[in-house]
């Protein structure tokens, strides 16, 4: 616990100025967390990272991170980014060939799926510091007080498990601890830097957030069980990978812009 809490303390005052300069510090910052967030599941799924599939699922990450649609190069210019994925596929369709089947195609199902899974949450980490500094903050503090309450909650009062199946140690009660205390810091982050919302809106986008961060811990879970690792990795002493600390964060920020509480 102690080495948890030290991590988390070193993390935030290294994270938090970042997020608050933004602009290309916190881009450089995103685009290396979401490589790491990637090879991690490469990890799971046995596929080295030293070689080509990696380096070909690295590249499309960082394209599906660009914010823009069209990405200029100095052989082919205006090229859409749909062009260029549908290009990376067909050099992984041509690198199994290569390998001989000892590269599957299940295997590149599985690339282009951590592909969107981590790039299109860390794309919107990015999109939401566009919008605004408030919004990003608003998403750390949910989560976090998302998971500071679902983990005392459930272990004072935890009684009747929510998964067992993928998360043993995960309660209902605690998950509805997570919620309210979600809720309760909703409500002061509203009265201190109010969004153009009502507050009942703001409550009910908050329960919505929390539930839906939850479930992108659920899945990170159930992807860890099917692969049989315990933490995505080793980079954050006493919390694991960074999959481990963002998986939440993955699920809720596209989900917020879906609905429309974050735009710009």
């Amino acid at each position: 616990m102690k080495e948890r809490v030290i991590t988390a303390i070193i993390a935030l005052v290294l994270f938090i100025p970042i997020v608050i300069y933004g602009g290309w510090l916190l881009q450089v910052v995103v685009y290396g967390l979401s490589s790491i967030a990637l090879f991690e599941l490469l990890r799971m799924r046995k596929i080295p990272t030293i070689s080509w599939a990696s380096l070909i699922s690295l590249l499309l990450l960082w394209i599906v991170l660009y914010q823009g649609t069209v990405i200029h190069l100095p052989i082919v210019e205006n090229l859409a980014k749909s062009e260029l994925v549908m290009f990376g596929v067909l050099l992984l369709l041509a690198y199994m060939v290569l390998k001989k089947n000892t590269f599957t195609y299940d295997d590149i199902g599985f690339i282009l799926t951590s592909i969107l899974y981590v790039g299109m949450g860390f794309y919107f980490f990015i999109l939401t510091r566009e919008a605004g500094i408030e919004y990003l903050l608003y998403v750390l503090l949910i989560i976090w007080a998302t998971d500071t309450g679902a983990y005392f909650v459930g272990r004072a009062m935890g009684k009747h498990k929510l998964w067992p199946e993928i998360s043993p140690k995960k309660t209902i009660e605690g998950s509805v601890g997570g919620i309210l205390l979600a809720i309760l810091v909703a409500v002061i982050f509203q009265i201190v830097d109010p969004f153009p919302f009502s507050l009942f809106i703001v409550v009910i986008v908050t329960i919505l957030a929390s539930v839906v961060g939850q479930i992108g811990d659920l899945v990170e879970s159930a992807i860890k069980r099917h692969y049989d690792v315990k933490d995505s990795g080793n980079i954050l002493p006493g919390h694991g990978g960074i999959l481990d600390r963002f998986d939440s964060l993955i699920f809720m920020l596209p989900f917020l812009h879906f609905i429309g509480f974050i735009s710009i």
